[in-house]
């Protein structure tokens, strides 16, 4: 299989090639390996060496011998050592798989490699001490976003068609808008994060993956959600299969438009002119399209993040040995202080606020069918704006750079809604913008219905990096 040929399918495509008998998911598995080699020197999205041999997977899933990565946001897959991108922890090995990576094994991917994060996945750019700067293909004196920046560096550059990614602010949708990919956060409780966790970052962190195409995105998640064993509650079951929603018209709905920040940060005009003309696609398409968004408290925000932050940096302080803090790059050290000094009523006071910020975000969606919103505050930075390892940083002053950059996915991890982000826009220097969609909770049939029509209207399809695998280069990267 050419090396150019891979890189062209997308995981369902690949799928059916296999299938079909026109290609081994042997000679498909080689020319990942190839497409690896040739992509990651450049982007530097690998956390350890490309697995030899792929982890083992089921032969008979609907995903079967499609290439495939994790991320190293923490053991997920028994035998690979897990680090968060710190220098300070060795590399935590687990004794089994987590329910996510069980289902997919089972699904017949092929996992070939460990992504890089920034340390803790705590940033919006993916460029910690330990891993250093992950590229965007795009431009390569740009970050592809965090926190699952390696994982949308390599799918972006053709490596893979799909890749493991974690949201706990918008670090599924943030590099799929810093990359041209499709990302989608599910809905709180959608994807298992079970056995060893029950809720998350206190509901607050969700699990999935980064693709290329809808319908990638929509079969995967058939495969991987529904309640494991144990988990403490879960969304409302799908109607039919997310992969017939894509093929589906949702019918008239009540599109609400908004390319303001919730934080009073400054959107760019081109990101912002993306957003309005998804609201003017739909509104040919039939559908009822206003200017308005959800009564956001942004100080409650603000709070339920900080107690975010604090129980990761709380896991730490639990394990058997505390890291090193003089291992660990400023920001970090800063949300270890924070949670040492954190009290129960500091907890009850975030909780608090995230109810409130819930409540009246999905009262919101009582009147309206979807949300329209840039993804990004800005085009993808240049490596170093977001300066994690800065020991001049504030805890304020390091979430009020978060919001500046990207100020339009956190909230819906507080409020638990699907949302997703799709690479509708291009900058005038032919950069990718995303656009984020967010609908009711327990409502990813109707981003798939949404998302699969915006697709088609608003290609990105021919669209690829200059960093893409089997693609000549045109002149200096």
């Amino acid at each position: 299989m050419e090396l150019h040929e891979y890189a062209t399918y997308d995981a369902v495509g690949l799928r059916d090639l296999i299938a079909s008998g026109a290609v081994s998911a042997a000679e498909v598995e080689a020319a990942a390996r190839r497409a690896l080699a040739e992509t990651e020197p450049k982007v530097n999205g690998l956390a350890l060496p490309v697995f030899a041999p792929a982890l083992a997977h089921a032969g008979d899933g609907p995903f079967t011998g499609v290439p495939f990565l994790i991320k190293d946001h923490g053991p997920v897959a028994e035998g690979v050592p897990f680090s968060l991108g710190s220098r300070a922890l060795p590399g935590i090995i687990t004794h089994h798989d987590t329910d996510l990576m069980t289902r997919f094994r089972a699904a017949g991917l092929v996992t070939l490699g460990l992504t890089t994060t920034p340390e803790m996945c705590l940033s919006f750019a993916t460029e910690s001490l330990k891993y250093g700067l992950t590229r965007n293909p795009w431009d390569l004196a740009r970050g592809a976003g965090g926190s699952s920046g390696g994982a949308a560096a390599l799918v972006a550059a053709g490596a893979v068609p799909v890749a493991h990614a974690s949201d706990g602010a918008g670090s599924i949708r943030v590099p799929a808008s810093c990359c041209g990919l499709v990302g989608l956060k599910p809905s709180r409780g959608r994807v298992t994060a079970g056995p060893d966790m029950g809720e998350p970052m206190l509901g607050m962190a969700y699990e999935f993956a980064l693709t290329r195409t809808v319908r990638d995105a929509a079969h995967l998640l058939d495969a991987v959600q529904g309640p494991a064993v144990g988990d403490k509650y879960t969304a409302p079951p799908p109607r039919r299969r997310y992969a017939d929603d894509a093929r589906t018209e949702p019918g008239r709905l009540r599109v609400a438009v908004t390319t303001t920040s919730w934080a009073g940060t400054a959107v760019d005009e081109q990101v912002a002119a993306w957003a309005t003309s998804t609201g003017k696609v739909l509104e040919q398409a039939g559908h009822v399209v206003s200017e308005a968004a959800p009564p956001v408290d942004w100080d409650a925000v603000m709070q339920a993040w900080v107690a975010e932050g604090v129980v990761i940096s709380s896991t730490l302080l639990l394990a058997p040995r505390e890291p090193d803090p003089a291992a660990m790059e400023a920001v970090s050290r800063r949300f270890l202080e924070t949670a040492k000094a954190y009290t129960a009523l500091d907890l009850l006071a975030a909780l608090n606020a995230q109810n409130r910020v819930t409540r009246s975000v999905s009262a919101f969606f009582t009147e309206y069918d979807l949300l329209v919103t840039p993804t990004l505050g800005r085009l993808p930075a240049p490596h170093g704006t977001l300066r994690y390892d800065d020991p001049g940083h504030t805890l304020t002053s390091w979430l009020q750079s978060l919001t500046e950059y990207g100020p339009f996915t956190g909230l819906f991890n507080i409020t638990g809604q699907p949302a997703i982000s799709l690479p509708l826009g291009q900058s005038d220097d032919g950069l990718p913008i995303g656009v984020q969609l967010v609908a009711p909770y327990g409502r990813e049939d109707l981003l798939f219905q949404v998302a699969a029509h915006l697709e088609q209207a608003m290609p990105w399809k021919d669209r690829t990096p200059p960093v893409f695998a089997g693609k000549e280069p045109a002149g200096d990267l």
